[in-house]
């Protein structure tokens, strides 16, 4: 069952080579500010082409799919099955069903040209510290800035820890590290980032 939802997931997600993955929290309503940001958001990403990707749920998840269906645009969503939450959003033109994390969080970091990040728990905290680290080891190697931390509100005081605490007081980290991600909260210059990042020319792990 791993190895086929492995395959499958990889075989589904290789149809939005031209995307960005879209990571938040599960329970903001639609009022939240927040929430209002990432359906902007997904509105703008999909005008210019690239389908917005998320986890599927509600949330900031419904929300960026919101906007990408409202605008016209391939809105994707990668769910999870779970006991008590993650069902999946009304926003959807594709969407494929997971089981197991670890193979939904592939699907999710291998196929984006961009990783936009708004505020969460700790599911979208531990998804935004492995891809860090992927590109800090190269496993993914997408161009400076594209990883993308919305709501400075929120980000800001992780950035201070990194910097202050991770970086200077205890150097676990080094100064490039610091530059792995940006924090930003305007959607144009947002795009801006965005748009300046090669399209992937295809989804890595090709079958040989």
């Amino acid at each position: 069952m791993i190895n086929k939802e492995f395959s499958e997931g990889l075989e589904f997600i290789r149809k939005y080579p031209k995307s960005v993955t879209i990571f938040g929290s599960a329970i903001l309503p639609e009022t939240n500010t927040h929430y209002q940001q990432a359906r902007e958001l997904g509105a703008e990403i999909a005008r210019h082409g690239y389908t917005v990707v998320t986890g599927g749920g509600p949330g900031i998840m419904e929300a960026a799919n919101r906007g990408a269906l409202e605008a016209g645009g391939k809105s994707v969503g990668l769910n999870i099955t779970l006991p008590h939450e993650q069902k999946q959003n009304p926003y959807l033109t594709d969407f494929y069903q997971f089981y197991y994390f670890f193979s939904r969080k592939v699907a999710l970091t291998y196929a984006a040209e961009a990783y936009v990040f708004f505020p969460g728990g700790y599911g979208t905290l531990n998804e935004f510290f492995e891809i860090v680290t992927l590109v800090q080891t190269q496993r993914i190697t997408p161009a400076p800035a594209t990883i993308i931390l919305v709501g400075s509100d929120f980000w800001k005081p992780l950035d201070d820890f990194i910097r202050q605490h991770l970086y200077k007081q205890h150097g676990m980290v080094d100064e490039e590290a610091l530059s792995l991600y940006t924090i930003c909260d305007e959607k144009k210059a947002i795009m801006d980032t965005i748009l300046k990042v090669p399209v992937i020319s295809s989804v890595p792990f090709e079958k040989k």
